[in-house]
């Protein structure tokens, strides 16, 4: 596990502004980490109600968002920061916008369940939702741990847990595809179930870019499309 060193600046000031932007964003993941909790369980449990209040609460999160996109530009302004400093401001922005459109994506689902709610689903194949679910949360959720601990080994285990995800995907897609196929009668169901998983894939997506900002936060290297065995050995090389 790499470290880094915020807090060596001669402005106690500045340390204290790092700090908090960085605090604030994993204010801003563990609300995003709940919505997406809840939205799952709406879908699962067919429950209009709280997906309704998974669409609410979106605006939390893109409040945050704007908060800190404004802390950073503040602290570019005024601090001119540069190597670390500079590409922890950058990592955080990137950051706080894949986590603003996971929640986006979190509320999607919301809407999927509202719009099931009520609807026949096999619990087969919503027990296979939730599975996918389930394995999104625990991408996002140690995401976000990587990025508060700066943990590079952590970070490439969620590359490697996004591609278990687009597999997943690529099963229940296929599944869909034949239920809908086998009768036409279900289809609007089943479309609704299949745009719950893109969205769902999609989070893992933006699990896996929070893990490469924090490769590049650390390293210094944009691994952005590059290949997983580039990522690991970038990660791993001695610095």
């Amino acid at each position: 596990m790499d470290k880094l060193n915020i807090t060596h600046h001669i402005s106690q000031q500045f340390n204290a502004e790092l700090e908090e932007v960085r605090t604030k964003v994993l204010a801003m993941g563990g609300l995003v980490e709940q919505q997406l909790a809840d939205a799952l369980v709406s879908l699962v449990r067919g429950d209009g109600q709280l997906a309704e209040q998974v669409v609410k609460s979106d605006y939390q999160v893109n409040a945050l968002e704007v908060e800190i996109d404004e802390e950073c530009t503040k602290i570019l302004a005024r601090r001119q920061p540069a190597a670390t400093d500079l590409r922890l401001v950058m990592a955080v922005i990137k950051t706080i916008a894949d986590l603003e459109r996971i929640g986006d994506e979190a509320e999607r689902v919301a809407r999927m369940a509202e719009r099931l709610a009520g609807q026949e689903v096999k619990p087969s194949l919503l027990g296979e939702v939730e599975h996918m679910g389930e394995m999104v949360r625990g991408m996002l959720h140690n995401a976000l741990d990587a990025f508060a601990r700066t943990d590079l080994k952590e970070a490439v285990d969620v590359l490697h847990q996004d591609r278990r995800v687009d597999d997943k995907y690529e099963s229940l897609t296929r599944q869909l595809i034949t239920y809908m196929a086998e009768d036409p009668r279900v289809i609007p169901v089943m479309l609704n179930v299949l745009w719950s998983c893109r969205s769902l894939e999609r989070i893992g997506d933006r699990s896996r870019n929070i893990c490469e900002y924090v490769i590049y936060l650390v390293r210094g290297k944009d691994v952005r499309h590059t290949s997983l065995e580039q990522i690991e050995a970038e990660a791993s090389r001695e610095r």
